[in-house]
This record gives C-alpha cells, structure tokens and sequence, in this order.
C-alpha cells in the first residue's frame, strides 16, 4: 500500500530514518513499512560531512534509487530545497517519483540549507516558495506522488509566520505539511489545531529543538507522521564507538557474525544461483 492511501485511510505512520541501503533493509526487515530517507544521514554517510547542502540532486536521487531497489516500503525522501531554483525543482520531483519514492519534502530554506535543529537557517521568501510548490505539483505524473512542504521560518520569525506560510503551501498544492521545530508542546498544539484534517510532520530529533515526545503523544496531538532522521545514524554512532573500544581492546565481540549480516543482504539467492547454474 502507499503512502497515499495510507493517509486516506487515517493510519499513523512512524518512519525511522534511512541512508543508504544496508539501513533500509534493516529497518524493512524490523516491520517497517514507511522509511524516510534523511538528508543528514545521507550527507554523514555518503560524504561525511554536515547536512548544509552539501550533497547533490545527483548523489541524493542516486542513494534513493539505491534504496528504493532493496525494500518494499513506502519512501519519503527529502529533496532539501529541491537544489536550485525553479528548474531544478521539477527536475528534482521527476527524478524523485521516477526513482520509486512515495514523497518528497520540500523546505524554503535559502541555500545552502541547514539542518533543521541547527542555527544560522534563512528562508526564502514565501511567494517563492509558492512557486515552487506550484512547478512541484505540475511536474509530477501521479497524484499518488505527495508533495511535503516544510517550512523553516518559526525559529526566526515566529509560530504566526509558520502558520501563515504553511496555509500558503498548502493552497499552492502541498499534500502535506511540515513546520519544521516547534520549541514547546503549546506549538506543537497551535500547529495540530490550524490544520486539522491536513496530514502533518513531526521531527523527533534527540537533542534537538522540539521536545522529545512518544509517537503515541504526538499522534494523539493531531500528527499523522513521524520521522525520526537521525535515530539510526546515532545508534550507529554508539555502536562502532563500542565495537571499536572493544576492538582496541583487543577482541572482536559483541557484534553480529557474518551469518546474520549474510541473512539480511539474502546472499542465499547467490547460492541458490551458484547451484541452479552449476
């Protein structure tokens, strides 16, 4: 089922963040079945380097293709500020829907963005960000394709302006809305409230500007998806941080063997292929 219908059909969506395959299939095969491809994650993994726009529409429709291939789950896929202006913008939501995503989000920071729990973020203005939504929605081929229009202006403009901006994204032709770090729980109630019956984002990010709240809570407030970008790429953090400690410590421990890492990549299928052929 995609995305689409899901929403259609009021279910709640978590979608832990994916960037690359290997943490695609992970996440498909722990039951899954909305993933959000982040932008942080991708830009840490593929470049090491800061979600600040550093990765190209290239090398982010690349990982996404690379994604969409291993999993049978819905994808939102974040297309930053759709890498340009106007032109790139429709080349962007082609090149997204083409590659298999479900949706993409589309956010009015200047470029070179940044992350959106971090400082120093700077929004266009909102006419042209309509415009942008405007060729989105003109460039697609399917309806089932969603248009996520993300909003960074509360941090430095206020939860008025956030607002304001949002009822324009949403009349220009977004599907859904996302107001990117609310700071308290009063926010978050403002935003569920003005647009009720609109499908919503929240971003847990821990660590972040917006309190850390369960999914659960978050769905009861009014939002319909949640994403949580950076939980993955932290745990991974965590995990080769100890993996390798341990390593320095001489032994190789704690870690899953190559049995299960064959197991999840389906390297069976070779196999079964190395004797069919044989």
């Amino acid at each position: 089922m995609n995305l689409k219908a899901r929403l259609e059909q009021g279910e709640t969506v978590t979608a832990p963040g994916v960037f690359d395959p290997f943490s695609a299939r992970i996440a498909d095969t722990s039951g899954f079945d909305v993933l959000y491809m982040t932008g942080y994650g991708v830009n840490a993994t593929l470049l090491g380097e800061p979600d600040a726009g550093f990765a190209s529409y290239s090398e982010m429709v690349g990982r996404l293709r690379a994604i969409v291939n291993v999993t049978d789950a819905a994808v939102i896929a974040d297309g930053d500020t759709g890498f340009g202006g106007l032109a790139n913008v429709e080349r962007a939501v082609a090149g997204y829907e083409a590659a298999g995503a479900d949706a993409i989000q589309l956010e009015d920071q200047e470029f070179p963005k940044r992350c959106g729990h971090t400082r120093n973020r700077k929004v266009i203005a909102t006419e042209d960000m309509v415009k942008k939504i405007q060729v989105a929605a003109a460039a697609r081929v399917s309806d089932d394709f969603l248009l996520i229009a993300r909003t960074d202006a509360l941090s430095e403009h206020g939860i008025d302006e956030a607002c304001s901006r949002a009822e324009s994204y949403l009349k220009a032709g977004a599907d859904i809305l996302f107001i990117e770090s609310p700071e308290n729980e009063s926010q978050m109630s403002r935003i569920c409230e003005t647009f009720k019956g609109t499908p919503l984002v929240a971003n847990m990010v821990a660590g972040g500007r917006t309190p850390l709240l369960p999914d659960e809570d978050l769905f009861a407030m009014g939002f319909q998806i949640v994403i949580h970008p950076i939980y993955l790429l932290g745990a991974a953090l965590d995990a080769m941080g100890s993996a390798l400690a341990s390593l320095r410590g001489g032994s190789e421990t704690g870690v899953a063997d190559i049995n299960s890492l064959n197991e999840l990549l389906e390297f069976s299928r070779i196999w079964d292929m190395d004797d069919r052929y044989r």
